[in-house]
């Protein structure tokens, strides 16, 4: 079985509605042959216009989701036989030769089964060590596949806030490869892919359509996806507390009071034809850190105040990786046509 870019737990991602975001875009923003994913998440959203632009932008701030990109998207050509070696080796490891190493050490019987964090340490250690063998896509895509596949078998509820405790955990960890989109350097499409502030870079990008879907509520992605991201980067920090966390990085000003500031200046920023702004009524929840930094109310005022704005709605029960329940859950899709002001 080889991953495709859905195929993982992600809390927000849009991939069930990304049909119904798709067509309101190529209904209402006409005339666009560029397409910007500003807080990107898992990608879903621009594989689901993969094949209605000429030109995509994908940012993200975390490290594992630039290299799932690049894995997925990076106009590069990468063997297939390089990779298949690799694949065979790790989908056959056994841990009887094996050290224990910084993954089994720190994640180990937590978000891991010891023989699978041995596994998965190796792997990820080996894969650093022959870097040199491989170029940026082949890099690429033996990383994330690893993040895939570990991905799926992690002892969490979808996320690696914490881990769930008093329970055996079976060791069932299986090396699989990632499916990628793009296939080679000759495919016809510009992609740039970064990693960046959105709001550093809002002023520097010009493109046609601006795709917003930023965090609303006071959960941190860099410390829900802390194993992933400490394990993609491999710098191999002291960790701390009882989910074994870095120390804190790459906080985000939009699960903070600073919310509404950053997004008013985000979109004052913007040069583009149209911005369409995602948006769910999780505001309302009885948990403090779900809550929304950011009404309704305050996304229409901003977005009317650059031009014409539609709203749409769906039902859409997001993914929830805690307890968390949402009653009535609907998605929410800004739409607005920069510098008009009426029909």
């Amino acid at each position: 079985m080889s991953f495709n870019i859905n195929n993982r737990r992600y809390t927000g991602s849009k991939y069930k509605i990304v049909p119904w975001i798709r067509q309101l875009i190529i209904d209402n923003c006409k005339d666009s042959k560029s397409f910007c994913d500003l807080f990107a998440g898992t990608g879903v959203v621009t594989n689901g216009l993969i094949n209605d632009f000429d030109e995509f932008i994908i940012n993200d701030f975390l490290y594992s989701n630039e290299i799932i990109y690049n894995a997925f998207f990076l106009k590069e050509n990468f063997s297939e036989e390089l990779l298949f070696k690799y694949y065979k080796k790790y989908k056959n490891l056994l841990v009887d030769n094996l050290k224990e190493n910084y993954v089994s050490k720190n994640y180990g019987n937590r978000f891991f089964s010891i023989e699978d964090a041995i596994k998965i340490g190796y792997i990820r250690e080996e894969i650093e060590s022959d870097k040199d063998k491989f170029n940026k896509r082949e890099y690429s895509i033996l990383l994330s596949s690893l993040i895939y596949s570990f991905d799926r078998i992690a002892n969490t509820v979808g996320h690696y806030d914490a881990f769930i405790k008093n329970k055996t955990i079976r060791s069932s960890f299986q090396f699989e490869l990632i499916n990628p989109v793009i296939e080679s350097s000759s495919d016809y499409r510009e992609i740039a892919i970064m990693r960046e502030d959105a709001n550093i870079l809002a002023s520097k990008i010009n493109s046609d359509i601006v795709y917003i879907d930023p965090p609303y509520s006071s959960r941190q992605y860099s410390r829900f996806y802390h194993v992933i991201e400490n394990i993609v980067k491999w710098d191999k920090p002291k960790l701390y507390g009882v989910a074994v966390k870095p120390e804190p990085e790459n906080m985000s000003k939009y699960s903070s009071s600073k919310a509404i500031d950053s997004f008013r200046e985000l979109i004052s920023d913007l040069n583009s034809k149209y911005i369409v702004v995602s948006y769910n009524n999780t505001y309302n929840s009885k948990s403090k850190s779900s809550q929304n930094k950011m009404s309704l109310e305050d996304i229409s005022t901003i977005l009317n105040r650059k031009g014409l704005t539609k709203i749409y709605t769906t039902e859409h029960q997001a993914f929830n990786a805690g307890k968390t329940e949402f009653k009535d859950h609907k998605e929410f899709l800004f739409i607005t046509r920069v510098g008009a002001f009426n029909e």
